[in-house]
Order: structure tokens, then sequence, then C-alpha cells
């Protein structure tokens, strides 16, 4: 049975987006992530379904009422009761793979990005909604801890990903880069990794997911982040990165397309003052759209003007993420995108 991981690009049925507890780390910030994951639930209806996990009934008929208010149809929403220790769901959520022409999806163990924080919940949450009737496609556990924003894809055999976070004994202990893509060929059908050994950003907890660094656009074009500022503390490791970018060749041997992500100004937690790890690559790709997140920042709009050039033919939607960036998150870390025919229809609920 041959394997293929699903590019971001791919036709989806939904988004999956798990909401906050009252009593989880955002506590102190709750109503600002509510309105930011409104705004992403709103901004994605207009193209495609949500599928929202809510830790409990009352946060369901709450939201429902919320969304019905805000012109969201029905039939574009489906919400959950299964309880999740936080709200980051590109890495606790079902990566989605394609095997003999169907979408499957694999649920990987998921530690707190090795062990930082709470995640028994989180590593539930998948099977919860599986048991609740969710997934049209069949659910695959595997024992391998993997995370969502650690790996992209171009869909043709080709996953990026970092040394820092999957070579991380924090993951995987016991395997060694050989291993590690003994794993990713058998499960994602890749006949290359490209590893990229530079790159990193300060606030970050998951160690260097790809995700906040550089991204598959199409097969061709990688989006990555460039720092210009000598003085930054991040030059050294960005322009490192750029030049392992610049090094890459597709497998046809070309050089990939590479466009820039500008640099935002640095962006702090007004509380302590430590660096919050903001970045323009944490966009989201659905049907017909790409999701930016935005920070109140200068280089807001030379980041949609970049993200416009990368994806010709798709509307560019901000979304203004300083409230999930608190967190040390953004855009892309919120949610998972699930692939056409992978979901139980919503109409049947």
């Amino acid at each position: 049975m041959a394997n293929r991981l699903f590019p971001e690009w791919h036709p989806q049925d939904a988004v999956q987006l798990t909401w906050p507890r009252v009593d989880s780390d955002w506590a102190g910030l709750l109503e600002r992530i509510e309105a930011t994951l409104e705004a992403i639930v709103v901004a994605i209806a207009r193209y495609q379904n949500v599928l929202i996990s809510v830790p409990d009934t009352a946060t369901r008929i709450r939201l429902t009422t919320s969304f019905h208010h805000l012109g969201i149809p029905t039939q574009r929403l489906r919400l959950i009761v299964a309880p999740a220790d936080d709200t980051w769901c590109r890495d606790h959520g079902p990566i989605a793979i394609e095997r003999d022409g169907h979408p499957v999806l694999l649920d990987y163990t998921f530690t707190g990005w090795g062990g930082k924080f709470p995640a028994s919940r989180d590593n539930a949450l998948n099977r919860a909604l599986n048991d609740q009737g969710a997934y049209r496609s069949p659910l695959e556990s595997r024992d391998l801890i993997l995370e969502g924003g650690a790996i992209e894809t171009d869909g043709q055999g080709t996953l990026l990903t970092t040394e820092a976070c999957l070579l991380n004994p924090n993951r995987n202990a016991s395997l060694d880069r050989e291993a590690v893509e003994a794993h990713l060929r058998q499960d994602f059908g890749v006949e290359r990794v490209l590893w990229l050994s530079h790159g990193h950003l300060e606030g970050d907890d998951t160690d260097s997911h790809i995700d906040t660094l550089a991204r598959f656009c199409d097969p061709q074009t990688i989006a990555y982040v460039r720092c210009d500022d000598e003085l930054d503390s991040h030059y050294p490791s960005l322009k490192a990165m750029e030049t392992e970018l610049q090094s890459f060749r597709q497998a046809n041997g070309q050089p990939y397309r590479l466009i820039p992500l500008p640099w935002p100004s640095a962006c702090h937690d007004p509380e302590d003052g430590h660096r919050l790890p903001a970045t323009y690559a944490n966009f989201l790709i659905i049907n017909g759209a790409v999701l930016a997140p935005t920070y109140g920042d200068a280089a807001d709009a030379y980041a949609l003007e970049a993200l416009a050039k990368a994806f010709p033919g798709r509307d560019i939607v901000p979304i203004d993420c300083r409230s999930a960036i608190r967190q040390h998150g953004s855009l892309h870390c919120l949610t998972m995108q699930l692939p056409q025919g992978s979901l139980t229809p919503f109409a049947e609920e």
C-alpha cells in the first residue's frame, strides 16, 4: 500500500480547531484569544467547513449561539465536546495521508513538545473525536512522537524539516537520523528529506518547528523568514538558514523559487518583557485562500504582498495574531487542515 503525505494546498473538507478551557494557560487572555479564534473561524467558513473541539457542553452552546450571531451558516460548523490541555491543534491534530486513493488520518504521540507542558488530554483528543463520529477516514495511532508543525511537504515525495526538532532527544531519543527518516518514508511515502540545520526563533517552545521558518507554497516554491537586521540576535542563524535553502534542489535538480518573508519588529510580552516568536511563515492554506498572521507591525503589509506573490489566484486574508503570540504560537499552530473526503458530512448531524 503506497502512502502519500498530502500537501496543505490539497482540497480540504475542513479545518480543525481546539477551543481553550477557562482554566488553561489562556485564563488571563481568554477573551482576547477567543476573539482571535472567532476571526479565524469566520474567515475559514467563507470557504469551507470548520470542526471545533470544545471543553464542555456549556462552551458548545455558547459558541453555537455566538457563531450564529456572526452569520456563519450552521452547516459550516461542527462543535464536539472533547477536552484538551491547550489550543495548538497543528501539533496534536491528525496528520492526513493518501493511501490507495483514500485519505487516512495518522494520530501521532504528542508529549507537549518534548515534555515541556501537560499533554495527556491533547494526546487523546483525536481518538475522542473519532469515537464521536467526527472522522469518516480511519484514524491510525502511531507511537512515534511527531507534531504537525514539524513537517512540510511538496506532496511529490519531498519533506522539509529541522534537525533541532526531529532529532531532538526530547522527542524520540532512541532514534537517529536514519531511523527517523525510515519512519517518515514508511508513513508518508517520501523519497527525500531536506534537513535544515539552522533557524530558530526566540520564545519558541517547539524546538524550531519548520512552520515558523520555511513553508512550501507549491512544489517549486518555498516562502521563508529572512532577517535583514544585522544587529538582531536572529540574524546569524536565519542568514545561515537562507544559505541552506538556496543550496536545496528539487527532485529534478532545479533550485527552488524562494520568496523571503519580512522580519517584524521585535515583539515582547507586555508583562515580563521576554521576546515572542512572531513570524509570517505561520500562514494557513485553505480552499481558495491563505490566512496570514499579522502583528500590528509595519512589516505586515509587506508580508501580505509577499504571500500574494507566492499564492497567485488565492485570496490573502489577514488575521491579527497579537493575542496568539502571547502564548508563543500563531495562526498555523492553532489550526489543522483535513483533506477532502476525511470527515463525516456535517449535514448528517
